[in-house]
């Protein structure tokens, strides 16, 4: 998947679905509902809620630093540097944890999140899909980045209301992404009938294959989880 030539709104669209239905999550949210688990190892959803702002702030420096080399990922393939279980990832949950005890007003850190997360999303609406970008190392176009920051906010939506039962869950538009992301890391469409929820869990291993799955999926079950 490399970015949408045919409907070139479809990314920012899909940024914004999705940071606006996480900013639904948080805005309600007090001091005590924040120190709830997440579905993140080792995160309550306060933690959870500094690393996806500081990827939105990622964004926002993103969207404001052009690349003049060609990309070298796309809205796939930059998920290939992300896997689970590795010293980054672990060194990545300590840092966001560190970090966000830091905010002893929890007021403060929820503010915070919600106007970064309302600013790239302008930010996304405002760019020119086609534009090379440069962030974490790589160079990506403006569309295709839009889709990995769509995939990243609903993947932890997902994660964030594991406490919140009565939370209001992902968008459509960022689950749609989240499953066009997969199936173009797994290689073919997903040979299961998962609704994008649960395929989203399942192929980032928050969700244990069953043995029925394992017999469908055939070796790309070993493949899973797909990202981290």
């Amino acid at each position: 998947m490399s970015g949408d030539h045919t409907d070139p709104t479809r990314p920012a669209r899909a940024v914004r679905a999705a940071y606006e239905a996480l900013a639904a999550v948080v805005e309600p949210l007090g001091d005590e509902e924040s120190w709830l688990p997440s579905g993140c190892t080792g995160w309550a959803v306060r933690d959870l809620m500094f690393h996806c702002l500081a990827d939105a702030q990622r964004a926002l420096v993103a969207f404001h630093t052009p690349a003049a080399r060609e990309a070298d990922r796309d809205a796939v393939t930059y998920w290939q540097d992300w896997r689970p279980g590795t010293t980054g990832a672990a060194n990545g949950r300590r840092w966001s944890r560190v970090c966000a005890s830091m905010f002893l007003d929890f007021g403060q850190l929820r503010g915070l999140f919600l106007e970064t997360l309302a600013a790239a999303a302008h930010a996304a609406g405002a760019a020119d899909p086609g534009q090379r970008l440069a962030t974490q190392g790589h160079v990506l176009t403006a569309g295709d980045l839009m889709l990995t920051l769509a995939v990243e906010a609903t993947v932890h939506h997902l994660d964030m209301t594991v406490s919140l039962p009565d939370a209001p869950g992902p968008s459509p538009a960022g689950l749609a992404a989240v499953r066009s992301t997969l199936d173009g890391l797994l290689g073919r469409p997903v040979p299961l009938d998962w609704s994008d929820a649960h395929y989203a869990r399942a192929a980032t291993g928050r969700a244990p294959l069953t043995e029925a799955e394992r017999r469908a999926l055939g070796p790309d079950a070993d493949r899973l989880p797909l990202l981290g």
